[in-house]
C-alpha cells in the first residue's frame, strides 16, 4: 500500500452548541490538516496522486469555504445575525467540533473522487481529532 500525506493550515472560528465548558463561546484556531490518500497501485508517473493536484481540490476548497469564516451548526442564533450582517460563515449540520470537521473534510476528498483513508485535524497543536472510515487500519494513520 502507498500512502501520501498534504498538509493544509487554516483559520477558522467556532462555538459548540450544548456544551458548557469554554468551547461555548465563540472563539478561533489556527487549524493543520493532514490528508492521507492510498493506493495499490502507482499511476504512470509512480505516484498515488500529484499532491499539486490535492492542493488544487481540497486545498483550494478549505480556504474557499473554512478558512477564515465561522464554522457554526445550523441551529445556531448567530447564523441569523451573521446573514443580517453579510458576514461569511459555514453551516454545519452537526456541532463544529474538531472530530465532524475532520469528517468534513474526509467527505469532501471522497466526493471528488479521491483516495482518502484519513484527515487528521490538529485543532491545536497538542489535541487531535482523526476521521477515517477503516479504523482496522489504524496503524496507518
Amino acid at each position: 500500500m502507498f500512502l501520501v500525506t498534504k498538509e493544509i493550515n487554516f483559520s477558522y472560528g467556532h462555538r459548540l452548541r450544548d456544551y458548557e465548558k469554554k468551547c461555548k463561546h465563540l472563539h478561533g484556531h489556527n487549524g493543520r490538516v493532514a490528508i492521507t490518500l492510498a493506493a495499490t497501485e502507482l499511476d504512470s508517473r509512480g505516484m498515488v496522486i500529484d499532491f499539486v493536484d490535492i492542493k488544487n481540490i481540497v486545498q483550494d476548497w478549505i480556504m474557499s469555504e473554512l478558512d477564515h469564516k465561522l464554522l457554526l451548526r445550523i441551529d445556531d442564533p448567530l447564523v441569523a445575525v451573521l446573514r443580517d450582517y453579510n458576514e461569511e460563515f459555514y453551516i454545519m449540520a452537526e456541532n463544529p467540533t474538531a472530530e465532524n470537521i475532520a469528517k468534513l473534510i474526509f467527505d469532501y476528498a471522497r466526493l471528488q473522487n479521491l483516495p482518502v483513508v484519513s484527515v487528521k485535524l490538529w485543532e491545536t497543536e497538542t489535541s487531535i481529532a482523526v476521521y477515517s472510515e477503516n479504523l482496522e487500519n489504524s496503524s496507518m494513520l
